[in-house]
């Protein structure tokens, strides 16, 4: 067992500490004057919720369920400041020499909510549920590689894997791989080793939990209970923070935004990190079928007007690929797409399609202003020749119904945990059908994609992961304008660390992280 938690196995894994540091939880930095004290009711309002939301933890498609879950569960890994891997329930993890198999400590004496103690059955059993042909999970496609998971003692897991995978371990941080109960498929009792107990939970409407006395997170969790109120309206959000109904609230409107950090009482979070808004095509239709027009539809936007009207300059220009400056390995040297009608339409030509007329499918589940921004581009694109028929679909219901359905439809991707996860889950073979939205399937994608996972050369594993970036930005059928920062606001008396910046509402884990100062 020693040999394998090396220096060397430690740095393949993809930010994993070492042993002597990951035997507790390292504090994040507090930039509160006062340290953190327990007590009260926190109530957040988030705009990413749907009625058919489950706690099963197989299906965690909205924010509303990522925060709900992250209050009643815990994963294996955590993702910290900077998108750093740092212990939860496992305290070490490495690998063999090969990458392809790696070992997990558990962490000893953590307590369910129902008072069993977790121990390496458990950690087998939760990760099961997204492995085989019965499973509904979401991130099936990801864990296709595993060959075996096995308890090799009862505070340790070895998973095999088909191939070599460098950063692994970045799975364990997913917030679908949840460790429940061995044998648990009552999902809806919420049962987790995290820090709050669920004591009510409407679907699409609301949610209530209450401390956990018993958590073994030492300096988190500090509420007394949570609620999590869906609010799908961005005015109403802002209203309730303002009148005192909600202590914070996720996704605040860029185009008042400046109002809003001005309101006494009131503070506005801005955090850069990997968000990108962008509108998808369906590369199997026979609309977008050609490459020519899926890149004429890329050089008929204007990303700088979009910058300065859709997010009040909240954000920075993208490039039809999902890798930005917060990733280690972004390509800096990629030649960035820039607004150009006249190309556009010579390329529509060339695809013997003048005169396109698409239909875009948007509502304001995605991103608030995806409307506005459509009919913006709308606008834009029409200088090449192209109608952009704006379609107004119904908030509830938008990623079941619309989402990845349509043949053009608006999306938002808060990016993930490191490269070979968002490029895998969004643009791989293995995803099409689940979160590949756009069916896309590049052959010499796939294989440097694959490529890149056994690389243990850091310098070669980045030239991979360029070239995937540059493929999808060519021919890929993602229009992404756009990284948008995450804007969220607090009243004054909400106090926290340094904010991660892997999800909003800091990593969607601010239940945990945050507390009052008063």
């Amino acid at each position: 067992m020693a040999s394998l938690f090396t220096r060397r196995s430690v740095l393949l894994g993809a930010g994993a500490l070492s042993a002597a540091a990951t035997l507790g939880l390292r504090p994040l930095p507090v930039l509160a004057q006062d340290a953190p004290r327990k007590g009260g009711t926190f109530r957040v309002a988030v705009a990413d919720f749907d009625s058919a939301d489950t706690l099963d933890p197989q299906l965690n498609e909205t924010r509303f369920m990522m925060q709900l879950q992250y209050q009643l569960r815990n994963c294996l890994i955590e993702v910290g400041l900077g998108g750093k891997l740092i212990p939860e329930l496992a305290t070490e993890w490495g690998s063999n020499a090969e990458l392809t198999e790696w070992t997990f400590k558990l962490r000893q004496g953590v307590e369910f909510h129902n008072a069993k103690t977790m121990t390496a059955d458990d950690v087998v059993y939760s990760l099961n549920l997204h492995r085989g042909p019965d499973t509904v999970s979401e991130v099936k496609s990801l864990l296709e590689t595993i060959t075996d998971i096995a308890a090799t003692a009862p505070d340790e897991v070895r998973i095999s894997l088909n191939g070599p995978n460098s950063g692994f371990p970045a799975l364990m941080a997913l917030v679908n791989l949840l460790i429940v109960p061995a044998g648990d498929k009552d999902f809806g009792k919420g049962i987790g080793t995290g820090g709050y107990v669920l004591e009510n939970f409407e679907p699409g409407v609301r949610s209530l939990v209450k401390r956990f006395p018993n958590y073994w997170k030492e300096g988190r969790a500090h509420f007394d209970a949570v609620e999590i109120h869906a609010i799908a309206d961005v005015n109403a959000r802002t209203t309730a923070l303002q009148t005192g109904q909600i202590d914070a609230m996720g996704a605040a409107d860029t185009a008042t935004a400046m109002l809003l950090s001005a309101m006494p009482g009131v503070k506005l979070l801005q955090t850069k990190g990997k968000q990108h808004y962008a509108f998808s095509m369906n590369c199997k239709d026979p609309l977008f079928a050609d490459p020519n027009v899926r890149m004429a539809l890329k050089l008929s936007i204007d990303r700088q007007e979009m910058l300065d009207k859709i997010l009040s300059g909240y954000g920075s220009i993208a490039n039809d690929q999902p890798i930005s400056e917060a990733y280690p390995d972004f390509d800096p040297q990629l030649p960035q797409h820039a607004y150009d009608p006249d190309k556009a339409r010579a390329l529509l030509d060339k695809a013997g399609v003048s005169g396109l007329t698409v239909p875009l499918h948007v509502a304001e589940a995605p991103f608030t202003g995806a409307t506005n921004m459509a009919q913006l581009y709308a606008e834009q694109a029409s200088r090449a020749g192209i109608t952009i028929d704006v379609k107004r679909e119904p908030d509830d219901g938008y990623w079941s119904n619309i989402w990845g359905k349509r043949p053009m439809f608006a999306t938002k991707w808060s990016g993930r945990v490191n490269e070979d996860v968002m490029l895998t889950l969004a643009y791989s073979r293995e995803s099409i059908g689940s979160w590949n939205e756009t069916g896309w399937d590049n052959e010499a994608f796939n294989k440097a994609l694959l490529a890149a996972r056994g690389e243990k050369d850091e310098a070669k594993r980045r030239q991979l992961y360029w070239e995937c970036q540059s493929l999808i930005a060519e021919d890929g059928g993602m229009i992404a304008p756009l990284w948008a920062d995450f804007l969220d606001a607090t009243s004054n008396k909400v106090a926290h660390a340094e904010l991660g910046n892997d999800w909003e509402l800091d990593g969607a884990r601010a239940s945990e992280r945050w507390w009052f100062t008063e």
